[in-house]
């Protein structure tokens, strides 16, 4: 359990910096005529390393078309640690993008050598409408529970890992990372407060400029047992940062690095190819329509 509430809180503390703190609107809005602009994607290669370390990679590949956007995440431990746990595991969620992503739809399966675990979400305007978690969850008397209301106004993990220039702002202004984000994976809800840190220019394959560095809080909302150490650790872990790059040709920021301190070190995922194909001025416009992007959840 320990090493699944730290695992949880290295990703949201990157997931979390993506997202705006306004919960969606439950209204319906008109559809807006779409950009001719040609669709954006990116792909980012990144190598996940503990206590100095490499212990495996992962994968983030975005698509953005018009106001919709889909999100494909894997990780494979490699090495020894791949050898010894088998740990891998691919997220995917679709949605589409206004003031902050709005998923409709959410998948997540990972695996080690001895277990799997796989998660189905269905949302609409931020509130989740059905979940399926195989094998269920084991009911806990000491795990706080979650109830309907904590499952309104929230985002999947994978759709947090794209977040939306606030209006009005520029790319790197110290605003889009001063925010409180709710993050809700099928079983937890939990919150990561983000703050600004610091801007700097770094260089990367395929990458070169400013990044924002956020500071990053792990605050357990429902779905935890309370009194496990790896709560209380995190809780109380000073040591989470995220730095945001944006998307060239679009009004879209993504992790470039993750840093988070763990029981036994410090876990970084961090960015080794930045590629960026297409481009497209319409992610991340207010009044985009959910109905244009109404993707099913793979199967696991």
């Amino acid at each position: 359990m320990r090493n699944t509430i730290q695992l949880k809180a290295f990703l949201a503390a990157g997931v979390a910096a993506t997202l705006c703190l306004l919960p969606p609107s439950a209204q319906a809005r008109p559809r807006k005529a779409r950009s001719s602009a040609a669709p954006a994607s990116l792909a980012v290669d990144y190598a996940i390393a503990l206590a100095g370390l490499r212990i495996g990679t992962a994968r983030l590949a975005g698509a953005f078309e018009h106001d919709s956007y889909r999100m494909d995440v894997s990780a494979t431990l490699t090495g020894l640690v791949g050898a010894i746990t088998g740990g891998q595991g691919a997220a995917r969620s679709t949605g589409t993008i206004a003031a902050s992503p709005l998923p409709n739809a959410f998948s997540i399966a990972t695996r080690t050598a001895s277990s799997g675990i796989a998660v189905r979400m269905a949302l609409a305007h931020g509130n989740v409408l059905q979940t399926e978690v195989t094998p269920p969850l084991i009911d806990m008397q000491d795990r706080v529970p979650v109830t309907a209301a904590e499952k309104r106004g929230v985002i999947d993990p994978a759709s947090a890992l794209v977040m939306p220039v606030r209006q009005g702002s520029a790319p790197t202004d110290p605003a889009n990372c001063d925010r409180t984000l709710p993050l809700f994976d099928g079983a937890t809800r939990f919150d990561v407060v983000l703050s600004y840190a610091e801007t700097r220019e770094v260089q990367k394959p395929g990458y070169a400029g400013p990044v924002l560095v956020c500071n990053a809080r792990y605050r357990a909302v429902a779905g935890h047992r309370p009194d496990r150490p790896g709560v209380k650790f995190m809780e109380d872990n000073r040591e989470m940062s995220v730095w945001l790059a944006p998307v060239e040709g679009t009004r879209l920021l993504v992790p470039l690095r993750i840093s988070v301190l763990t029981e036994i070190g410090t876990n970084i995922i961090e960015a080794t190819r930045w590629a960026r194909t297409g481009q497209t001025e319409t992610a991340g416009r207010p009044g985009a329509d959910p109905a244009l992007a109404q993707a099913s959840l793979p199967a696991q």
